[in-house]
């Protein structure tokens, strides 16, 4: 049996990634009904936000489903307070020391798993006691690491070096990427991207509809002083192009993203001023569909691919 099913109990290896403005309650239940392990993105939540999204995630799935959550957030000891208050199982931390919060959490029965974007961090979550791994490569939207590794080299790097399962991410959003990620040792993929442009995205139409339009070469990683990210690029991302040139400091930088960019952006529709996070894998999306259909494509794309490597003969 698969190492991830397994481990949180779910019918297929694919985890929706726990994208700030993109994950509420209705995308992470969504994802869960169709048999992979929806997110919560807490990272764009206050914490009583994040209550009423647990609230209503429990109540619109059965199903096993967890939280995301960014180590940098300034309120997180509240949010893991709530977390354990609300009877969350999973958790997935990204963006800080896994040994923070993981012992924390596995004492009250919580499976924890850590995103990185290196072996070296990879075996640094594995000393922290995590159960999983997910290693994201450079190809990922939002947040991204400094190693500028791509998932195709990070997955088999980060396999020869740890125990515990291994989940890629970064361009992953067909089942023939799936396919690859397992060939290269993945036990599950987690899916960002794709998520975001389906029907049950708590983001903003606008934002939707500019997933779908984004064409190869589109998207670049960014802000490397602040934190690397990888935008579409628009009015804003040129903006900072033009700041770069005139050699900014850090507080330069700071200024010009200002405050709730990536809320405006994504979540409120602003395609001119806001951030605008996706993934490079956001070529290959095509149309806005209901997350059931997204999974069940996945799925058949997956053993469509299974099926011709088959055939292959050397």
């Amino acid at each position: 049996m698969n190492k991830i099913t397994q481990l949180f109990k779910i019918k297929y290896p694919i985890i929706q990634g726990g994208m700030i403005w993109n994950s509420g309650y209705k995308l992470a239940s969504a994802v869960s009904n169709a048999g992979g392990l929806g997110l919560i993105g807490a990272g764009s939540m206050y914490p009583d936000v994040l209550r009423e999204h647990i609230q209503k995630c429990k109540k619109a799935t059965d199903k096993p489903f967890g939280v995301n959550i960014p180590m940098l957030y300034p309120n997180i000891e509240e949010l893991m307070n709530i977390i354990v208050e609300e009877g969350v199982k999973i958790v997935f931390t990204s963006a800080g020391n896994p040994k923070t919060w993981t012992s924390f959490l596995k004492e009250k029965g919580i499976t924890v798993v850590h995103v990185v974007s290196s072996s070296v961090f990879a075996l640094k979550a594995q000393d922290a006691g995590v159960d999983a791994v997910v290693a994201e490569g450079f190809e990922a939207g939002g947040h991204n690491g400094r190693e500028e590794t791509t998932t195709f080299t990070l997955i088999p790097m980060v396999k020869e070096k740890i125990k515990i399962p291994l989940i890629a991410a970064g361009g992953i959003a067909s089942g023939r990427g799936i396919l690859a990620a397992m060939v290269l040792g993945a036990d599950g993929v987690q899916i960002g991207s794709r998520f975001a442009a389906s029907v049950e995205s708590s983001a903003h139409e606008n934002f939707k509809n500019r997933i779908v339009e984004t064409k190869e070469g589109e998207t670049q990683v960014t802000l490397k002083e602040l934190a690397p990210v990888r935008l579409i690029k628009n009015k804003f991302y040129q903006d900072v192009q033009d700041l770069y040139a005139k050699c900014p400091t850090k507080e330069d930088l700071s200024a010009l993203l200002g405050r709730a960019r990536a809320k405006h952006g994504m979540f409120e529709g602003d395609m001119i001023e806001g951030e605008l996070e996706i993934g490079q894998i956001a070529g290959l999306i095509h149309a806005i569909k209901p997350v059931n259909e997204i999974v069940s494509e996945l799925i058949y794309d997956f053993e469509q691919a299974r099926k011709e490597v088959q055939k292959f003969d050397f």
